[in-house]
C-alpha cells in the first residue's frame, strides 16, 4: 500500500496513514521518486507540515534519496514558513512594507491586554483564542461581529477589529496572518494566484486532519485546477479542534476533488498487536469517516495493565518505582520510557516522585527559560539596541515599564512608519516635524528614543549617536545611561556595566513589585539576576561585546526551541504534545472520568440540545487524543487512575474511565498497586527491591 500510494500520479490521491504506518517514509520516497523518475524540478515541488522537527526530518531523509543537484529548490517546509516567504515576496500585494514585522503570541497578547486594559489573564487568553479562531475560518472582524453568539464573544469582536488597525498600523502580521493573507491574496489576485500556481507542480500535505479551514484554501488555490496533490492524514488522529482544525477537511476532499483516489495505510510498524486491538477497539465508538483497521505482525505483546490508586501522590511514587524496576529487568535505557497525561497539572506530582528516585527527566513542552515575560522583556530592550529596526522589540520596550506612552500613540507611530517605509524606531525622530502628535504625545517617545541611542553609542553601534535631539528631560533617572565613571574618570562600557546600568535607568525591579504581589515579583526579579548574571559570565568568559552578546542569545535561545536533544532521560508529556513520537515502554497517568476524557465546562446558559451535541463532539475529540496515547506505546503499556485526587483543597472522589472499558479491559483484573499510598524511602526501597526480585 506505501508503493501504491508512492506511485499514484493520475490526480488527487488521500493516504489515510494509521498510526505508526510509515507516512513521513511515503511522502520522503514520493518525494524522491518526483524528482528521479517523473522529470519534477525540485523548485516545483512543495511539501508541507506542520513543525519545524518534521520539516527537518524529512528534508534529512530525502537527501539521503536524491542526489542533492536533483533536490536543489525543493521546499519542505511548515505551513508558517511557506506564508512567511510568500508574504516576504508579495509584501506590497499585501499592504505591507518589506520588513515587517512578524508578531508572537506574547506580543499579540501585549497589544490585547493594551485594548482591553485588564490584567484578567484568562479573559485576555479567552479573546487571544476567538480571533485566532476566527483568522482561521478566514473570518474578518465583519463576520466575527455577525457570528458573536454570547457576552464574551461580542467583546472579543469588538476587540479584534482595534486589533487589526493596531497591526495594519504597525505594519506588523500575528502568526495566523502567515497563512491568513496568503490564501486571501492567491483568492483575490489572480495575477499572485497565476505566478504561484505556475511555481508549484506538485504539493504533498503531511498531517492533513490537522489543517484549518485557512490552511485547505491555502493548499485549494495553490493547487488549482492542475490539483497534483498528496494529502497524507488519519482521521483518528485529529486532536486539534480547540485551535481550529477540523477533521471535516479529509471528508471535504472527497467532494472538492471527485477524481480523488484513496488509500489506507493500516499495517503499523511500531507496536504489538495487543496495543493495536486495544487502540482500534476505542476508536471504533467513533463515527468513522473511512474505516481502517490497525495491524502488525510484530507478535502479541504482553497484557496491558490497568493499576487504581488511592492519591495522584501514590500514582506517582508508583510509577516512578515500576519505571525503575523495569529499566533493570529490560536491561533498557531511561529514554525508553514515556509517562504521558491529560493535563499539565499532573506533572507536578510526577516530577517529584522522579526526582525521589534520582530518574532523570525531561518535560515536553514546559515553558522555556527564555519564554518568560520578564527575560523577553529584557531580551527586548537587548535586541533593540543591538538593531533598532526590530519592531516587536521596540513595541515590547517602549511599553515595559510604562511610561505614559499610549496605544493611540503608537498606532499613530505606526501609521507614520508604514507612510515613509521606516521602522518604529527612525520615525521616532521624524514625526516631531509634523503635528500628527501633540508635544505630550511626542516627549515621552523623544526621551526614550534619546535613552536607547545613549546605550548603543555605549555597545559601540557605530550609528548610535547619529539622530541624539538636545534637550529631551530623562524619565530613566539622572542620566543612568551614560555610565558609571570609574575612579580614574573612564567610562565603563563593558557589557556588564551597560546592563546594570540598563536594569538601573528603566527601574525594572520597581516595575515588577509595582505591578505584581510580592511572591511572583520576587520570583521574577530572580530570574532577571539569573539572566543578567548569566551574560554577564558569558561575556567575561568569551571577551563579547553587548552587541556579540545580544547575536549569541538569539543563537541559544533558537538552538533551546530545537527538538535535536535526545538525552538519556524519561520523557514526561502530555498526549497533545506526544503526537508523532514513540517509545519502547508507556505509562499513561490519570486514565479517568474528567481528566481523560476531559469534560471541560458546562455552559450554564446553552441550549441543551446544542451543549448535548457539544459534549458528544468533545468526547469524540477525547476519544481520539486516547487512541493518540494508546498508540505512542511500542511494547508494554500501563494505565493508572485513582481513586481520588486532590481538587482545591478538597479531595474528589473519581471513577476510571470510560475508555478503558472501550479498550475491552474492564474484565481485566485491575490489582491494586502496593503503593497506593505515600511511601516511606524504606518503603520505596523495599517495593524496589520486590519488584526486582520478582523479574
Amino acid at each position: 500500500m506505501q508503493r501504491q500510494a508512492v506511485l499514484y500520479l493520475d490526480g488527487p490521491c488521500l493516504v489515510l496513514a494509521g498510526a505508526g504506518s510509515g507516512k513521513t517514509r511515503v511522502i520522503t520516497q514520493k518525494i524522491a521518486y518526483l524528482l528521479r523518475e517523473c522529470g519534477y524540478s525540485a523548485r516545483q515541488v512543495v511539501a508541507l507540515t506542520f513543525t519545524n522537527k518534521a520539516a527537518r526530518e524529512m528534508n534529512e531523509r530525502v537527501k539521503l534519496l536524491v542526489d542533492p543537484k536533483l533536490a536543489k529548490g525543493l521546499t519542505v517546509s511548515t505551513f508558517h514558513s511557506l506564508g512567511l516567504r510568500f508574504l516576504r515576496e508579495e509584501a506590497a500585494h499585501a499592504g505591507l512594507k518589506p520588513q515587517f514585522s512578524i508578531l508572537d503570541s506574547n506580543d499579540a497578547l501585549a497589544i490585547i491586554q493594551e485594548l482591553l486594559a485588564t490584567t484578567d489573564k484568562a479573559r485576555l487568553r479567552a479573546v487571544q483564542q476567538n480571533i485566532s479562531l476566527w483568522k482561521n475560518a478566514l473570518m474578518d472582524p465583519d463576520a466575527a461581529d455577525r457570528s458573536a453568539a454570547s457576552p464574551s464573544e461580542v467583546e472579543a469582536a469588538k476587540i479584534y477589529r482595534s486589533y487589526s488597525a493596531t497591526l495594519v498600523a504597525y505594519q506588523a502580521v500575528d502568526f495566523d496572518d502567515l497563512i491568513r493573507l496568503p490564501a486571501l491574496l492567491l483568492e483575490h489576485n489572480a495575477e499572485v494566484r497565476q505566478r504561484w500556481q505556475a511555481r508549484v507542480h506538485y504539493l504533498l500535505v503531511d498531517e492533513y486532519q490537522d489543517t484549518n479551514v485557512c490552511q485547505y484554501r491555502l493548499v485549494q488555490w495553490l493547487t488549482g485546477q492542475r490539483a497534483m496533490l498528496t494529502a497524507v492524514g488519519d482521521d483518528d488522529q485529529a486532536i486539534y479542534a480547540w485551535r481550529g482544525a477540523t477533521v471535516e477537511n479529509l471528508a471535504k476532499l472527497t467532494t472538492d476533488y471527485p477524481a480523488l483516489k484513496v488509500i489506507k495505510l493500516e499495517q503499523n510498524y511500531r507496536s504489538v498487536q495487543r496495543i493495536l486491538s486495544a487502540a482500534n477497539q476505542v476508536i471504533a465508538k467513533n463515527p468513522n469517516l473511512f474505516g481502517k483497521k490497525l495491524w502488525s505482525d510484530l507478535g502479541v505483546g504482553e497484557p496491558i495493565q490497568v493499576t487504581p490508586m488511592d492519591s495522584e501522590e501514590a500514582e506517582a511514587e508508583s510509577i516512578a518505582v515500576r519505571l525503575s524496576a523495569a529499566r533493570f529487568e529490560r536491561q533498557a535505557e531511561w529514554r525508553d520510557f514515556a509517562v504521558l497525561y491529560r493535563s499539565n497539572h499532573q506533572a507536578r506530582a510526577l516530577e517529584q516522585a522522579l526526582r525521589n528516585l534520582r530518574i532523570p527527566y525531561i518535560i515536553s513542552g514546559g515553558q522555556s527559560f527564555f519564554e518568560k515575560p520578564e527575560i523577553r522583556d529584557i531580551l527586548g530592550y537587548l535586541r533593540l539596541v543591538a538593531n533598532d529596526a526590530d519592531d516587536p522589540a521596540f513595541i515590547r520596550s517602549v511599553t515595559t515599564p510604562r511610561r505614559g506612552i499610549g496605544q493611540a500613540t503608537l498606532q499613530t507611530l505606526g501609521q507614520f512608519a508604514a507612510e515613509r517605509q521606516l521602522s518604529l524606531f527612525e520615525a521616532i525622530f521624524e514625526i516631531g516635524a509634523t503635528e500628527r502628535l501633540a508635544a505630550k504625545q511626542l516627549e515621552p517617545l523623544q526621551v526614550f528614543g534619546s535613552f536607547i541611542q545613549r546605550i548603543q553609542a555605549r555597545a559601540g553601534r557605530k550609528d548610535g549617536t547619529a539622530r541624539v535631539m538636545p534637550g529631551t528631560g530623562s524619565l530613566f533617572g539622572a542620566d543612568d545611561a551614560h555610565g558609571a565613571v570609574g575612579a580614574d574618570g573612564a567610562r565603563d562600557d563593558t557589557a556588564g556595566a551597560i546592563l546594570d546600568d540598563l536594569l538601573n535607568a528603566i527601574q525594572y525591579e520597581r516595575f515588577l513589585y509595582d505591578t505584581l504581589e510580592e511572591r511572583p515579583a520576587q520570583t521574577r526579579w530572580h530570574n532577571v539576576q539569573e539572566l543578567v548574571g548569566w551574560l554577564k559570565r558569558k561575556a567575561e568568559e568569551d571577551g563579547l561585546t553587548l552587541l556579540q552578546l545580544v547575536q549569541h542569545v538569539a543563537l541559544v535561545t533558537m538552538l533551546e526551541r530545537s527538538d535535536d536533544e535526545d538525552p538519556d532521560a524519561v520523557k514526561l508529556s502530555t498526549l497533545h504534545a506526544s503526537k508523532g513520537l514513540e517509545y519502547p515502554h508507556v505509562f499513561l497517568a490519570g486514565v479517568e472520568e474528567g481528566l481523560l476524557p476531559h469534560l471541560g465546562r458546562d455552559e450554564d446558559d446553552a441550549d441543551p440540545a446544542a451543549a448535548a451535541d457539544a459534549m458528544a463532539l468533545r468526547i469524540q475529540e477525547e476519544r481520539r487524543l486516547m487512541y493518540v496515547g494508546i498508540t505512542r506505546a511500542q511494547r508494554t503499556l500501563h494505565l493508572t487512575w485513582c481513586k481520588k485526587r486532590r481538587r482545591a483543597r478538597e479531595d474528589v472522589v473519581r471513577e476510571c474511565s470510560r475508555f478503558i472499558e472501550e479498550m475491552g479491559l474492564a474484565q481485566v483484573r485491575q490489582e491494586e498497586d502496593p503503593a497506593t499510598r505515600a511511601l516511606s524511602p524504606k518503603d520505596r526501597l523495599g517495593m524496589l527491591k520486590a519488584l526486582l526480585n520478582k523479574a
